[in-house]
């Protein structure tokens, strides 16, 4: 059963129930799945945890995906991975997951509505200077809006809101392009392309919430660890620059 038809652009335009103003779309359905299974897959996945040599499939899965997430945060931020984590982790989890579903006959990919990858970038939007309060505090957060000069404060806001919208725009692109090509192909020769289209989906999809995760922890290195080191460079006079390249 496809509940998403080829005119609609985006599974909002796909209502499932509807009271006066109030409706229930796909997006908010599949959303809310996509959820449900990762509790389910959490509670499941950490029942019984041990510190044994010997343990269970799922486990040496979980252990095998935490440490590769961490991995990655490592090398981008150059930092302790752990603070990042438990954000960049579910943002990844969340997008693979709602991606790698497209298998399932029916099911619509909440990722294809820019509402989602909108709230997803906004939600980075905010960690952004979330961390970077936790790492320097408020106001030495915030008078880095002002470096080199104080003209810059509107370039640096404009700077952080384009590439948010940039990283919606992607994700929504990709996924929804994506989703209508299968669905085209499929109507012309569905006896051809569906088992091709269906591994190159997953494959896109998995890339797809690698970059946004990958763009999403580039996004609050940048706002921790670069302007940390661009405040100790503006911090450091000439004659100590300078004591230190006669050492060096």
């Amino acid at each position: 059963m496809d509940v998403m038809r080829l005119r609609h652009i985006s599974p909002d335009q796909v209502i499932f129930w509807q009271w006066g103003f109030v409706h229930i779309n796909a997006t908010l359905v599949f959303t809310w799945v996509i959820m449900g299974l990762l509790v389910v897959i959490a509670a499941v996945g950490t029942w019984k945890l041990t510190s044994e040599t010997r343990i269970s499939r799922w486990q040496n899965l979980l252990e095998v995906l935490v440490a590769g997430v961490l991995q990655q945060i490592q090398e981008v931020s150059h930092d302790k991975p752990d603070r990042y984590l438990p954000f960049i982790g579910t943002l990844f989890l969340f997008i693979a997951l709602a991606n790698l579903l497209t298998i399932v006959p029916g099911y619509v990919p909440p990722t294809a509505s820019l509402s989602t990858t909108a709230a997803l970038a906004i939600l980075v939007f905010i960690a952004v200077p979330a961390y970077g309060i936790m790492d320097q505090g408020l106001l030495g957060y915030l008078k880095h809006y002002i470096r080199p000069t104080p003209f810059m404060v509107v370039f640096n806001i404009l700077g952080e809101l384009s590439r948010t919208l940039a990283l919606a725009v992607r994700l929504f692109g990709n996924i929804m392009s994506g989703t209508k090509i299968a669905a085209i192909l499929l109507a012309v020769a569905p006896l051809i392309f569906p088992v091709l289209l269906q591994l190159l989906g997953l494959l896109t999809g998995l890339i797809q919430a690698y970059i946004f995760a990958i763009l999403a922890m580039v996004y609050i290195a940048s706002g921790t660890r670069a302007r940390r080191q661009r405040e100790q460079k503006y911090q450091t006079s000439p004659t100590s620059l300078q004591e230190e390249n006669t050492e060096s």
